[in-house]
């Protein structure tokens, strides 16, 4: 391996050394400190997508996003922040007009606010252990998919989009995510047929979260750049770390809501 290669790999694994058990501590102690957290993430996912684009307004528009994001986190019933998400976008689509990239200006509102709010959700009912398991689920997709896919290779996932991704490395992140679903249920004594839905649901979950990284590289191709911000050494922005994570996460809220419906 190259020094220079060397040297990004070193400092990458100790960036995730150090933020990683930061996350699961926020995430074991929950109120505040998740609430922060998720306020903190969301708070520097609206400064990188209003920057990340050419745009006139970016501090209006990282505000936007920060505002619709505090109301999804902070605010209940659904309907209160989802109103508040439909006034952003509102305003925001007003503001926009003749902004080059509007389509994707607008597009941080929903994503940012309806992915970090659907993390917090999924606290809130159900606890920091299925937190836990969705996160680690999708960090397993991102391992599994390393591994697999920069060892086998073979025919690409979506060439135009994201050259590097490799149908073997899909299949390598789905069966790992599987896995480490797997290995909690054990952990915490999870009964057979409880476990076999919470395997379905992770295989599910896998695919959706590669897709969420498909959707980030699409729209960093055509903005013609490579990270989201140089926010995280070794690994570039927070948008480049959890793209996957917050868009599978509005997905994992709805299928645990109605898990109790295939539960017998």
């Amino acid at each position: 391996m190259e020094k220079s290669k060397l040297r990004s790999f070193l400092v990458r694994v100790a960036t995730s050394l150090v933020l990683i058990p930061v996350v699961i501590a926020c995430v074991i102690f929950g109120y505040p400190t998740l609430f922060l957290l998720a306020l903190l993430g969301a708070a520097l996912l609206s400064w990188e997508w209003a920057n990340m684009m050419p745009n006139s307004r970016p501090t209006f528009y990282a505000l936007t996003y920060f505002f619709a994001a505090v109301s999804a986190i902070m605010l209940k019933p659904w309907l209160v922040p989802a109103f508040v998400i439909a006034v952003a976008l509102t305003v925001a689509f007003c503001k926009s007009k003749g902004e080059a990239h509007r389509k994707f200006l607008l597009l941080g509102i929903p994503y940012i606010a309806i992915g970090i709010g659907s993390i917090v959700a999924l606290y809130t009912m159900y606890g920091p252990y299925i937190v836990l398991w969705f996160m680690f689920l999708v960090w397993g997709v991102d391992i599994g998919g390393y591994l697999v896919g920069s060892t086998v290779k073979g025919p690409k996932l979506a060439p135009k989009i994201s050259p590097n991704k490799t149908w073997s490395g899909l299949l390598g992140g789905v069966l790992l995510a599987v896995a480490v679903s797997y290995g909690v249920m054990l952990i915490f004594k999870v009964s057979s047929d409880v476990t076999k839905y919470y395997l379905v649901m992770a295989a599910i979950l896998a695919v959706i979260a590669q897709i969420g990284d498909l959707i980030e590289s699409f729209i960093k191709r055509r903005l013609n750049i490579k990270d989201s911000s140089n926010l995280i050494p070794g690994h570039g922005g927070i948008f480049d770390r959890i793209d996957g994570l917050i868009f599978a996460a509005p997905f994992a809220y709805l299928m645990l809501v109605n898990l109790a419906k295939f539960v017998k």
